[in-house]
């Protein structure tokens, strides 16, 4: 019998697998590999993270052609962040995040599926196909972003990018396949989501970094924890002591805190969707301060300004991208607006967003062309 105990001791000690201690790297000596960091390591057939690694999720994700998505978060061992009602979150230098996307496959065709618990532990890599590891790293100076491309077992640093050809089945109710070009973007076109603060540097402090993690600000993080846990994110990190400054939570059912809708939600409000929806794919870019701000077309939460959200609004320079309307969005009537018009086209001169997709999301479309036609009011009249 102890012989029989040992034998059943050894294979479940050799199913373990320990978490790697996460290792930082200053600006002139990033790893090739990807593991190297110590982050996500591929091990056989699993994902392990790194010691302290925490993995999260956002109420309402960006589209990246169908593309899931694995975040995590890791700080340097005794420091925090600080909260912020509005902005990112301060996080202290070391802190490392990242973003693996991937598709599960069938049959070496990508097919997305709405089934996943967001958990790396829960990822069975031999019906998954890894894509590529987009990392941010917070330097003294300012965050810095890093591409990395799977390639078999490890993700290797592709500061220029990649093109990687998928076919993807994009609904369970059809069998029509899209085969399309994925685009891993560059180093240098991290800053087109990434750079929200381009005030300091036109009010001429060129040594203003401008990089941000886009999704880790409170309304994006205000959410349950992933699975089997269910405390909220927040006030998760607030107890654990990895985020200061977080206003005391009145109770699990309706925190004092911003929180986007989950535009996948029918519960919710049609404008709180649309909203959410428009600030994490758009508003990063169409803000105040966003590499957009002197279109005048701001699409971030913060924004309740109907002239700004394109009501009524004509575009600053005309040409394909207007898709020869007159106006941002026109109550009533999205197929003469022009934000439905870009997010339908696949002409790469007039898309949007600009860069991180190659394909229209259908459903998406079909959110914000619900919440105009919803909009009363008429551009007869001035907004």
């Amino acid at each position: 019998m102890r012989a029989v105990g040992l034998t059943l001791l050894l294979i479940v000690c050799a199913s373990c697998t320990p978490r790697t201690a996460v290792q930082t790297f200053t600006a002139d000596r990033y790893p090739e590999r990807l593991s190297e960091w110590g982050v996500v390591t591929r091990v056989g057939d699993r994902l392990v993270l790194g010691d302290g690694v925490d993995t999260y999720a956002l109420n309402t994700p960006l589209f990246s052609d169908h593309a899931q998505k694995l975040r995590t978060l890791w700080l340097p061992p005794g420091t925090h962040a600080r909260y912020h009602a509005t902005d990112t979150f301060d996080y202290p230098v070391g802190t490392v995040v990242t973003k693996t996307f991937f598709y599960p496959v069938l049959d070496d065709v990508a097919a997305p599926t709405d089934d996943w618990d967001g958990r790396a532990d829960s990822l069975d890599l031999t019906a998954i196909r890894l894509i590529e590891t987009r990392v941010l790293v917070r330097q003294a100076d300012g965050w810095d972003a890093l591409p990395y491309v799977w390639d078999g077992d490890d993700a290797r640093l592709a500061l220029t990018g990649a093109v990687i050809p998928v076919a993807l089945r994009e609904s369970a109710s059809t069998d029509a396949v899209t085969r399309f070009p994925y685009v891993v973007p560059g180093r240098s076109e991290c800053a087109g989501c990434h750079a929200t603060d381009h005030t300091a540097r036109a009010a001429g402090h060129p040594g203003a970094h401008p990089l941000k993690p886009v999704g880790l600000a409170a309304r994006h993080l205000n959410r349950s924890r992933l699975p089997p846990q269910t405390e909220n994110q927040l006030q998760h990190w607030a107890a654990t002591g990895q985020l200061q400054g977080v206003p005391a939570f009145q109770s699990n059912d309706d925190p004092p805190l911003p929180a986007n809708a989950d535009w996948q939600d029918a519960r919710a409000p049609l404008s709180a969707r649309a909203r959410a929806y428009l600030d994490i794919n758009c508003g990063h870019c169409h803000s105040r301060t966003g590499p957009a701000r002197t279109s005048g077309l701001w699409l971030d939460a913060e924004n309740s300004d109907l002239r700004h959200l394109g009501f009524c609004k004509p575009p600053i320079a005309a040409g394909r991208g207007s898709g020869g309307h007159a106006y941002s969005i026109v109550p009533g009537q999205p197929e003469a607006s022009i934000l439905v018009f870009r997010m339908t086209t696949q002409d790469p001169a007039a898309r949007m967003p600009e860069t991180g997709r190659s394909l229209m999301h259908a459903d998406g479309v079909k959110l914000i062309s619900d919440w105009v036609a919803a909009q009363p009011g008429s551009c007869a009249t001035s907004i």
